[in-house]
């Protein structure tokens, strides 16, 4: 099995491409230790010292770290990933459910064909180009008093330095020109 490794914007990410379906249809971003039993590979990667964020994408795996080197623990993160996928054990620990596939969060019952566009756009936009970059952006929820639409940055966006430049110069932009009801975006 060939893992092959990319650069992220985020220089505390690294996407993995093992050369298969990690999670088809979904994704599934884990913060800590604590949310690790949701995986098998999760928790076996939160036990690397410096391993501090691990994000299932459909067919690629991201991993954060903090306070250490890459080439110090990105052996280990490899070995892992190859372990796990060439034992045949499932991804996810029995009766966990992944995350869903694009929350349709807060927002008035008159807002939704503006909230239906909305989500059209990052669906069909912008989640595959940030899912190039080890990453998704989830419909957190529509304020329509100020025309402001809160993401929540997951993967490789989460913490990026770039990440702040990406929703104002890219998607906020986007969703602007398609959407006259939209005046900003901002992170949740």
């Amino acid at each position: 099995m060939f893992i092959q490794t990319e650069d992220t914007p985020n220089p505390d990410t690294l996407k993995f491409l093992p050369g298969r379906e990690v999670l088809p249809g979904e994704t599934l971003d884990l913060r800590g230790a604590a949310d690790a039993a949701k995986s098998p590979l999760a928790e076996r990667l939160f036990r690397i010292d410096g391993v501090a964020g691990v994000f299932f994408g459909h067919d690629f795996i991201t991993v954060s770290k903090v306070g250490v080197d890459w080439r110090h623990i990105k052996p280990a993160i490899l070995g892992a990933i190859m372990e796990h996928f060439t034992s045949g054990r499932p991804l996810l620990a029995e009766g966990t459910a992944p995350g869903a596939a694009q929350a349709h969060g807060a927002y008035e019952a008159e807002d939704a064909e503006v909230v239906e566009q909305i989500i059209e756009i990052l669906d069909t936009r912008i989640r595959p180009a940030v899912a190039n970059d080890g990453g998704d952006i989830m419909f957190d929820r529509w304020d329509a008093r100020t025309g402001t639409v809160y993401l929540h940055m997951r993967g490789s966006c989460s913490g990026c330095p770039s990440s702040a430049m990406t929703l104002k110069s890219g998607i906020e932009n986007l969703l602007r020109h398609y959407i006259p009801e939209v005046h900003a975006v901002e992170a949740a």
